[in-house]
Parts: structure tokens; sequence; C-alpha cells
């Protein structure tokens, strides 16, 4: 009974409910905004939407931890610390710059589609994942390194087995962050042609129907709840591995 109980289990039960349930809610929609002639986005399925929406966050969080985590390791080793302020800088300037600015610059070049939006995400995705991984591997006492390198373990020994898994919690915090950043910023995308659930809000906004705007901000809010819930349940699991070794 207590899984039943579970506020994550209600929130994914919520979202594929209403993934059913907006496609048949043309009444509802008519009778809240009586002044539109068409309230119910129906150009493309929300499950396709979706999908592709969770599709271009996910190879874009993915491809933005492995070069944040893989530049945080690298900077912080004896041969790559000379280039830990020019890697800081260049991860701040993607995000800094405007997604939007990103996509404009990307589309002459890659064309209208998932690419450039790609690109945008990985750019705006990568500072949140260095940050945490620098911190994380920041906060590691220097004794425990001292007493991993005195039981002859050798660099890369004490990453692996002693370091990253110290910094996992905070590393993952910045991988949290990013991903729910890219799930906000992957609507955009739907200005250069990628279908995601951002589609009927830039449709809805261009075209002042207020209703089209509210069934893709409603799936895209309670998209980003739910990972963020399942990042907590992570975290809150490897706490309790650590504390169990």
């Amino acid at each position: 009974m207590q899984r039943f109980r579970d506020p994550l289990l209600w929130l994914i039960v919520l979202f594929l409910a209403l993934l059913w349930l907006l496609p048949r809610s043309g009444p509802l929609f008519h009778a809240l905004f009586p002044q539109l002639p068409r309230p119910l986005y129906q150009q493309e399925s929300f499950l396709t939407l979706t999908l592709a929406h969770l599709w271009l966050v996910g190879v874009s969080s993915l491809a933005a931890v492995i070069l944040g985590v893989g530049a945080g390791i690298l900077v912080t080793r004896p041969a790559g610390r000379e280039f830990r302020t020019l890697v800081e800088t260049i991860a701040a300037m993607g995000q800094t710059f405007p997604p939007v600015a990103v996509l404009a610059i990307a589309v002459p070049v890659m064309g209208f589609g998932r690419e450039p939006a790609l690109i945008a995400l990985i750019l705006y995705g990568i500072l949140p994942v260095l940050q945490g991984t620098l911190a994380g591997l920041a906060a590691v006492p220097e004794s425990v390194s001292s007493v991993a390198k005195g039981m002859g373990m050798n660099g890369w020994q004490r990453l692996a087995k002693v370091e990253l898994p110290l910094a996992a919690p905070v590393i993952l915090a910045g991988i949290r962050t990013s991903v729910i950043i890219n799930i906000g910023t992957a609507a955009i995308a739907s200005t250069v042609g990628a279908n995601t659930l951002g589609t009927p809000i830039i449709i809805g906004l261009s075209g002042f129907n207020t209703a089209y705007v509210l069934q893709g901000a409603i799936l895209v809010a309670l998209a980003a709840i739910i990972i963020d819930r399942g990042f907590e349940r992570l975290n809150r699991w490897l706490s309790r591995y650590r504390h169990e070794q």
C-alpha cells in the first residue's frame, strides 16, 4: 500500500492521463475558450510531441553530462589544471549565450530541425554539470585521497574508487539542474522546426491562441516536475547506499 502513496507515481499517472485525455478534451476547451474557433491542438498527437521532446532532452543532456563531467575531471588532474580557467570561461559563455541566438546561428549552417536545437541545448546544459563536477571533486577531503594513495592506488584508481563516489551527490545535483533547464529550453526548439511540447506553445503565441499555450505548458511543467522528483529519489537512494557501505 505504501507504493500507492508515492507522489512520484501519482505524478506519472497524471502525466499519462493527460496525454490520453487532452485529445478528447475538445468540449472542455470550447467551454473555457468560446472565442477561439479551434481551442484544442490537433496537428500532432501529444504523445508524439512528448516522445520527441524527451528524445531531444535525453540526447542533449547525455552529451552535456559526458562533456561536463569529462572536462571537470580533466581540469582537476595535474596535467589539465592550467586549462581550468579556459574551460570554465567557455562553458559559462555557452550558457550566457541565449539559446535563441544559438539557433539563429546554427540554422543557416545545419538547416531546420533537431540538429540546431541539439547544439543549443548541449551548450546550455554543460555549465551546471561542469560546476557540479568541479565542486564535488573539490569537496573530497585531502586526507581521504592521501589514505587512498598510501594504499597504493594510482591517480585513476583514486578517481574511480574514491573521488567520484564521494563527489557523486554534488555532480548529480549539477546534472539535475542541467536536465531541468533543458526540459524548459527544449520548447524553444519548435521555433526552428523541431517537434516538441513547445510546438503548441509557439503556435499558440503566434496565433493568439491561449488554449494551445496552456496545453503545451502544462505538459512541459509536469514533465519537469516528474524528472526533478526522479532525481531527488535517485539522490536519496545514493545517499542511503553510501551510508550502507
